[in-house]
């Protein structure tokens, strides 16, 4: 009798295996709540013990996507054993690929969410946080197009006119906005690069400023004099940018010259001063002093040091300091510094004899 009722056809399957369903369904939603238990929930508990909470998003995330999925792919594995009525067949095969594209779909977005999340932590600079949450809208639509274009090719719809025509499209839209999105995507270029951040000193070419704004297309800069200098973002990324942020020290080299007239032994004494009156001074590292050269109008002396910091001022106090002792110094021991000067030496023009003559 029990044979004779798993063998009773319903619908063009037998008894037994909807119960062989039934089944799979209980038991695959038993192993994905037992999984959910003890994988999932240590992992959070140990989560919970990390001072950072992206742990905890990252785990939210691979939660709500895997969980799903798992009692998706038991459900179709329980109806995939029955044989269904073609239509009922295909609703399943097709409520199953939209649950599943958009569940995925969803934790793409979320994971690239999370990656921008901890890109911006990373880089420790608040401008960057309203950018990065700005892209958020436009990813969400290109995922979401994407994904939507998987979901109607795996429903056997046609998408290659579809496709074609977006790729046609985007490449006239290309076309008339090249000079744009050359700039879109050097200020991705920076955004993700960073060779220089807002409040950096640097010099591009002949610009130097202070960078006060990156915007998609160009950047602002405030000059020392004060305007505001608007450069596109492909000038700047396809030039050499000296970045004045992370100097730690500043390196100085300065000449002076003496006249030809100042004596060998005062020449030789002149090195031994100019290290005394730089190591006098604050907050620079003497390097060297040397007899360079004979200029044209004076005997040239090299000086190198540096500058133990990145301050422009305290650089010019710095020198400032170094040329008035070294006036003083030289005063002191009757050393001419030496200007631009110019001897011209002539002769006397001899009277011919006749010019002679007539005088006489």
């Amino acid at each position: 009798m029990p044979d004779k009722f798993f063998q009773l056809q319903f619908l063009g399957n037998q008894v037994a295996d909807y119960l062989i369903a039934v089944g799979i369904v209980v038991l695959g939603f038993i192993v994905v709540q037992v999984v959910r238990s003890l994988v999932i929930k240590s992992l959070r508990k140990w989560v919970q013990q990390t001072a950072s909470d992206l742990d905890n998003s990252f785990l939210k995330i691979v939660e709500r996507a895997l969980v799903p999925v798992l009692y998706l792919g038991v459900f179709y594995l329980a109806i995939a054993n029955l044989n269904l009525h073609p239509i009922l067949d295909r609703a399943v095969d097709v409520v199953c690929t939209i649950l599943f594209t958009i569940i995925v779909i969803r934790a793409i977005v979320a994971l690239i969410e999370y990656v921008l999340i901890l890109y911006g932590i990373k880089a420790n600079n608040p401008n960057i946080e309203p950018t990065l949450s700005s892209l958020l809208p436009a990813i969400r639509v290109v995922v979401w197009a994407i994904g939507l274009i998987f979901l109607l090719d795996n429903l056997q719809f046609d998408v290659s006119a579809v496709v074609a025509s977006l790729g046609i499209g985007g490449i006239a839209v290309a076309l008339a906005s090249q000079g744009l999105l050359q700039d879109l995507f050097s200020y991705f270029s920076i955004l993700l690069d960073r060779p220089f951040e807002i409040g950096d000193f640097i010099v591009v070419g002949d610009f130097v400023g202070t960078v006060e704004h990156v915007g998609i297309k160009t950047t602002h800069m405030k000059s020392l004099s004060g305007e505001r200098l608007v450069l596109s973002n492909t000038d700047l990324t396809g030039s050499r940018i000296r970045n004045y942020k992370h100097m730690q020290t500043r390196r100085i080299v300065f000449s002076l010259g003496v006249t030809y007239e100042t004596g060998l032994d005062k020449l030789e004494e002149i090195p031994t001063l100019l290290q005394t009156i730089v190591e006098a001074t604050e907050n620079v590292t003497f390097d060297r002093a040397h007899f360079l050269s004979y200029g044209d109008f004076s005997l040239n002396y090299e000086v190198v040091y540096y500058v133990d910091s990145s301050d422009y001022n305290q650089y010019m106090d710095a020198q400032q300091q170094m040329n008035f002792e070294i006036k003083r110094t030289f005063d002191a021991r009757n050393i001419d510094i030496a200007y631009p000067t110019q001897v011209i030496y002539y002769n006397q023009a001899m009277p011919v004899d006749g010019a002679t003559a007539n005088a006489n």
